[in-house]
């Protein structure tokens, strides 16, 4: 399925476009496979490595991936059931008051797979027409479907952060 650029705010293209034309149940399983694969791998202490020392941890990143898929399905479900507007969030307030790191990568990984349970749920809910709706969001405008495919990019973005600047600093530590 392709989403028109009018059915999203600009900021998410970049979301958008590494998703784009993809079905969603692919995209869904796919990114779900590709985050269980990398925390199966990785040990509690690996996880908590940072690229730089300002950057956030393989835990802050797998959380703020968890808060952001459950924040763009309470937008979605919000627009679906007629609000037309709803307010941005500030990730990093969320992940400062988070604190991923205290986590097990064990929990982070259930609530992964839960998560991603309820996203695909809740959208096979929608009908045709939900998918369709669209509202203010973040001061842009959004359908629900684009909402979707904004959550499977934003996976993928940060899957590809992870391979090109996390997974480097872990192997060279294994070594």
């Amino acid at each position: 399925m392709f989403i028109d650029s009018k059915e999203y705010g600009s900021f998410y293209g970049r979301y958008i476009n590494l998703t784009n034309g993809i079905p969603l149940q692919d995209l869904w399983k796919g990114g779900l496979n590709g985050v269980l694969m990398m925390m199966n791998h990785l040990t509690d202490e690996e996880s908590l490595v940072r690229y730089e020392p300002e950057k956030w941890s393989l835990k802050e990143v797998f959380g703020h991936m968890l808060d952001t898929e459950r924040i763009f399905c309470y937008r979605a479900l919000a627009v679906a059931r007629g609000e037309e507007e709803i307010i941005g969030y500030d990730h990093n307030i969320y992940l400062n008051n988070a604190d991923f790191d205290r986590a097990s990568l064990r929990s982070l990984k259930e609530q992964y797979i839960i998560s991603r349970k309820y996203t695909e749920s809740l959208f096979g809910s929608f009908s045709d027409k939900d998918l369709l709706k669209t509202g203010i969001v973040n001061s842009s405008t959004f359908s629900v479907r684009a909402m979707a495919y904004v959550i499977a990019g934003h996976e993928q973005h940060h899957l590809h952060i992870i391979a090109e600047k996390y997974l480097p600093i872990i192997t060279l530590d294994a070594s």
